[in-house]
C-alpha cells in the first residue's frame, strides 16, 4: 500500500483511535468567532466566509452549528449544498465533533428524508419547492456559495425567499472556497436582473477570508496545504475558434476540438513522463466521450484508470477504487470540481480550457490538501506519531506521507489568462471587463511563477519549482492569434545514458543555506541535482525524500553530515533516463540494477560514488597560497 493510500479524510482538530488526538486549526475557531461576532455587530445582513479548499470548511460549519444549539437549544437550522457527497461529508464530520448531534438528512440522492432534527443537511434539490414543508427555520448555511445564482428565479433564492415568508427574520450565511461568480463579480456586490435593474445581493458582508495571496501562502509555509507545481506542456490545446456562453466555454465545440487520438496520446505520453512517480492522478476532461477516450488511451499506454461523469455508472466504486490505490488516475468531467477531497491526489492533468475562475481555482484545490504521515493521522516511520498542532510537527508528517507537492499539467493553458490558485484574475461585474493574470512565464524553462518572485522558482537556484533564473524583465500575457494548427508541440526527447561515476560535493549561494551536489558523469556528459538539506520548507522536504528513496540510513540535519556519509551509505544508479531538448536537461528516472530500464543484460557495474569536497578544499588551499587570498573558485551556476 502507497503511503497515500489507506487514510481517512480527517484534519487536525479530530482525535483518531491509535493516534493523537489534536486541536481544531486556529484559523478554524477564528472563523468560527468572527460569525458570532458579525451577528453581535449586524442586527441585519448574511455573512460569507471564505476558506481555501483543503481547509477544513466543514469543521467550521460543525463548530458554528454546536455553539448555535449549546446557547440556544430552540434553533432550527439548514444546512444546504448541491451534491450528495457534500450533504454526507458535511453531516459526517458534524457526527465526529458532535456525537450526539440532534441533526438529519433530506436528501433524495442519499435516500433520507429527515426533517424533523434541529439541524438538516439538505440537498437544495430535494427541498427547492418543499419550504412550507420545512416551516419556521431560523437559520440557513449554504455551503459552495459561489454556485448560487443572484436570479430571484433559482432554486436557492425561490426557496429562500419561502423560508422567509415564514419567518422575516430568517439569516443566511455562505461559504466558499470562490467569493466570486462570473459575469457577477464578487457575491457581495450588486448584480442586474434580467430588467437591467440594480439589485442588492443574497450576501452582504465577508466576514472571513483567507483565500487572499498572504494567508494562502502562509497555510503553505505552516504544513496546511501543499504547494503545487505548475510544470508547462510543449503541447498545448489552442481554442481559437473556440465560442463561449456565459463566460465559459461551449463544451460541445471545446470537446470536438480537443478529443482526438492524436492529441490525447500526445498529451498523455508527455504527461506520463512527468508523472512517473506520481501516485494519484486526477485529470479533467472537455466532456463525456473525451473523459471515456482518456480513460482508455491511460489504460492503453499502461496506467491503470478509471472514469467518471455523468453519463457512466458506477461512480462510487470508482472513486473507492481510486483512494484505495487499485487504480492510478481518474478521469473525470464536470464531476469532481467540488465534493471531492481525496488528499492523496500529487498529480492533475487539465485537458480542458475553461474561461471560470471560480472553475479553475476548484480544479487546482483538488491537490493542495496534505496527507499527514504514513497513516494520514500523522504516523511517521519511526513508529511515533507527529504533533500536528506545531508547524515542525505538520512538515514532518507531510514528509513521511511521500507527498509533499502536487503536480500539475495544464495543456489549455489556463494559468496564462486565469493566473495561480493563490491570487486568480476573479470576474468582474457585468461591463467591468477583467484584470491580467498575475503571472510571468519564465524565458529559460518556460515554467510559470508569480508575477512577484524576482527568481524562477522562488529561489536563485534550480529548484522543482523552476531554473533559478532571474527575471529581468516583466513578461506580459496577451491573446495570441492562433496558428491553423490545433496544438503546438515539441515532443520530449528521452535518452537513457549510462552513469560511469558520481561525485558529491558542495554548492553554496549567498544568503541560502549550504546544498549538496550531487553529479552524475555518463561519458561527455554530465547532469546533477541539489539537495537542499538545511532549508525548512518544501526543499527540504523534497530532499528529505530523495535521501529516503535511496538509503535506510537516517536523514542528516546538516548539509556537511550528509556530504560526509553520502558516498558510504547512497546508491549508485546504473542508467538515468533524461529529458534532453530543455534548455536544462532534466533527469526523469534513475536505474539502479544495470538493466538500463529493463532493455540490456545487466554487467554488474555499479559506479563509484567520489565524495569530492575534502579534495574541493584541497585544490581550494592550493590555489590561494598560489594566487592569495583574493582567488575565487566561481561556480558557474
Amino acid at each position: 500500500m502507497s503511503p497515500a493510500t489507506g487514510f481517512t479524510d480527517e484534519i487536525p482538530g479530530i482525535g483518531h483511535n491509535g493516534g493523537p488526538a489534536f486541536q481544531d486549526r486556529p484559523y478554524q475557531t477564528e472563523a468560527v468567532n468572527c460569525i458570532w461576532n458579525y451577528f453581535r455587530t449586524h442586527i441585519v445582513g448574511n455573512p460569507l466566509v471564505a476558506m481555501p479548499t483543503g481547509t477544513g470548511k466543514s469543521v467550521v460549519i460543525a463548530r458554528f452549528l454546536q455553539s448555535v444549539l449549546m446557547q440556544y437549544g430552540n434553533q432550527r437550522i439548514l444546512v444546504l449544498t448541491h451534491v450528495k457527497e457534500l450533504i454526507q461529508q458535511n453531516y459526517e464530520k458534524l457526527m465526529l465533533l458532535w456525537n450526539f448531534a440532534p441533526a438529519g438528512i433530506y436528501s433524495a440522492g442519499l435516500n433520507q428524508r429527515n426533517m424533523s432534527q434541529p439541524i438538516t443537511f439538505a440537498g437544495i434539490a430535494s427541498v427547492a419547492r418543499k419550504w412550507a414543508a420545512f416551516g419556521h427555520i431560523d437559520l440557513v448555511l449554504i455551503d459552495e456559495a459561489h454556485l448560487m445564482s443572484p436570479n430571484d428565479q433559482t432554486m436557492y433564492r425561490t426557496f429562500l425567499a419561502g423560508l422567509q415568508s415564514i419567518n422575516p427574520h430568517l439569516r443566511v450565511i455562505g461559504f466558499t472556497a470562490t467569493p466570486w461568480r462570473m459575469g457577477h463579480g464578487h457575491l457581495i456586490d450588486p448584480y442586474e436582473d434580467s430588467k437591467g435593474n440594480l439589485m442588492p445581493a443574497l450576501f452582504t458582508d465577508v466576514c472571513f477570508d483567507i483565500t487572499g495571496l498572504e494567508p494562502f501562502n502562509r497555510l503553505f509555509n505552516e504544513g496546511y496545504l501543499v504547494p503545487l507545481i505548475p510544470k508547462k506542456p510543449k503541447l498545448h490545446l489552442d481554442t481559437d475558434g473556440l465560442h463561449t456562453r456565459g463566460g465559459e466555454f461551449i463544451e460541445k465545440e471545446m470537446q470536438e476540438k480537443f478529443d482526438r487520438d492524436d492529441i490525447t496520446e500526445a498529451a498523455l505520453k508527455e504527461a506520463i513522463e512527468y508523472g512517473f512517480d506520481r501516485k494519484h492522478w486526477l485529470v479533467f476532461a472537455s466532456g463525456t466521450d473525451h473523459a471515456d477516450h482518456v480513460c482508455d488511451m491511460l489504460n492503453l499506454l499502461g496506467v491503470p484508470a478509471g472514469c467518471v461523469h455523468s453519463k457512466r455508472e458506477g461512480r462510487d466504486q470508482t472513486i473507492k477504487d481510486f483512494k484505495a490505490g487499485k487504480i492510478r488516475a481518474l478521469v473525470n468531467n464536470n464531476v469532481l470540481t467540488t465534493g471531492f477531497d481525496f488528499p492523496g491526489i500529487d498529480f492533475i492533468i487539465i485537458l480542458r480550457a475553461t474561461g471560470s475562475a471560480v472553475l479553475w481555482v476548484q480544479m487546482l484545490g483538488r491537490g493542495i490538501r496534505p496527507v499527514y504521515g504514513l497513516d494520514g493521522k500523522g504516523l511517521l516511520a519511526n513508529g511515533t506519531y507527529a504533533d500536528l498542532n506545531t508547524i515542525e510537527g505538520r512538515l514532518a508528517a507531510i514528509e513521511a506521507s511521500g507527498k509533499i507537492d502536487c503536480l500539475v499539467m495544464d495543456f489549455a493553458r489556463n494559468i496564462a489568462t486565469l493566473g495561480p490558485i493563490n491570487d486568480p484574475v476573479t470576474p468582474k461585474a457585468k461591463g467591468k471587463g477583467g484584470g491580467t493574470a498575475p503571472v510571468k512565464e519564465c524565458p529559460v524553462c518556460e515554467t510559470y511563477n508569480h508575477a512577484s518572485v524576482r527568481y524562477c522558482g522562488g529561489q536563485p537556484f534550480k529548484t522543482s519549482l523552476g531554473c533559478g533564473s532571474e527575471f529581468l524583465f516583466e513578461v506580459k500575457f496577451a491573446q495570441e492569434a492562433a496558428t491553423d494548427e490545433l496544438i503546438k508541440i515539441d515532443e520530449p526527447v528521452v535518452q537513457v545514458f549510462k552513469v560511469d561515476s558520481v561525485t558529491i560535493d558542495r554548492h553554496e549561494k549567498d544568503g541560502s543555506p549550504p546544498m549538496m551536489k550531487v553529479s552524475y558523469y555518463c561519458g561527455y556528459k554530465s547532469f546533477s541535482e541539489y539537495l537542499c538539506v538545511q532549508h525548512t520548507n518544501f526543499l527540504g522536504r523534497k530532499a528529505r525524500k530523495w535521501w529516503s528513496e535511496r538509503t535506510d540510513a537516517p536523514m542528516p540535519a546538516t548539509t556537511a553530515e550528509a556530504i560526509d556519509i553520502a558516498d558510504k551509505v547512497l546508491a549508485a544508479p546504473t542508467h538515468l533516463r533524461i529529458w534532453t531538448n530543455k534548455k536544462y536537461p532534466e533527469i526523469v528516472a534513475f536505474c539502479y540494477d544495470g538493466t538500463a530500464f529493463g532493455t540490456a543484460e545487466s554487467t554488474g557495474f555499479v559506479p563509484d560514488i567520489e565524495n569530492r569536497e575534502q579534495l574541493s578544499q584541497q585544490r581550494a588551499e592550493l590555489a590561494r597560497t598560489s594566487y592569495g587570498d583574493d582567488f575565487d573558485d566561481d561556480v558557474p551556476f
